[in-house]
């Protein structure tokens, strides 16, 4: 029988180890989904009360386990630092620059990319066991039949009594690698098909939040307008008042409290 054969056992004991390790990966990454859409409804049910792309931040609200706030605490946290170590102050608003920015947006892009490998880690063993379960069982059913045969040629005798018991013992490896494919296959294409899903939703969360943030904190002043700024802040306070306010002979009368002298043809 193919439980008493070398080959038979370590078929058994190869599709007993894709079993543990495929219901493993079932369990925990299935928690690990329904996890990651509960809280995430609650993040985004959260998120969209609010004004300020760093409000949730700033009242230390947490939804852990959903990836979507891990990636906007990834981008809360980096902006926050550049408004705290590169400011740029504009008519009392403190924002950054554009150049701060793209780091910013570095930083986002990825996060949600380490959220994305994180849905998708241990997914290889499904797939494993998806495509190699029912060979494994195969090997054992091909060999095990090979086995019996070869002993009814030994004892020159076909009845039913001796070729049954061999040949129930080969099926029940095919048994035993089908036991182990059909679980992972329905998991797979579930968990699958959620993972992508998830990971659509946090791609258009990236964009929609990096464009919430460059529209609130980013200075997006034309490159004049900078310019005209950074000189008039460099200069004295009088002589900022005449660029801003410049003089005309009938303000400077005005001023000097005469009347202003008409013009000499």
């Amino acid at each position: 029988m193919l439980g008493n054969t070398q080959e038979g056992l370590c078929t058994i004991v190869a599709l007993l180890i894709v079993s543990i390790f495929s219901w493993t990966v079932i369990i925990t990454k299935g928690r690990q989904l329904i996890r990651a859409r509960k809280m995430g409804r609650r993040f985004f049910e959260a998120y969209r009360q609010t004004k300020d792309p760093l409000e949730l931040a700033r009242r230390g609200e947490q939804f852990d386990g959903a990836p979507a706030y891990e990636l906007y605490a990834t981008g809360a946290e980096e902006l926050d630092y550049h408004l705290q170590h590169n400011p740029v102050e504009i008519r009392g608003q403190t924002r950054i620059s554009s150049g701060s920015f793209e780091t910013v947006r570095v930083a986002i892009e990825r996060s949600a990319a380490t959220e994305a490998l994180s849905l998708e880690k241990g997914m290889i063993i499904l797939s494993t066991a998806v495509a190699g379960g029912p060979f494994i069982g195969l090997f054992g059913t091909v060999w095990g039949v090979m086995e019996t045969f070869s002993g009814i040629g030994i004892a020159n005798a076909a009845s039913l009594t001796a070729m049954a018991p061999g040949v129930a013992a080969a099926l029940l490896a095919t048994v035993a690698g089908l036991s182990v494919a059909i679980p992972a296959m329905f998991a797979y294409n579930y968990m699958v098909t959620t993972i992508r899903a998830i990971t659509q939703e946090l791609d258009a969360f990236a964009s929609e939040f990096a464009t919430q943030m460059e529209h609130r904190y980013v200075d997006n002043r034309p490159l004049a307008e900078e310019i005209r700024d950074a000189l008039r802040g460099a200069l004295p306070e009088p002589v900022r008042r005449e660029v801003s306010h410049p003089s005309t002979p009938a303000t400077l009368a005005a001023r000097d409290g005469a009347a202003p002298q008409p013009a000499r043809v």
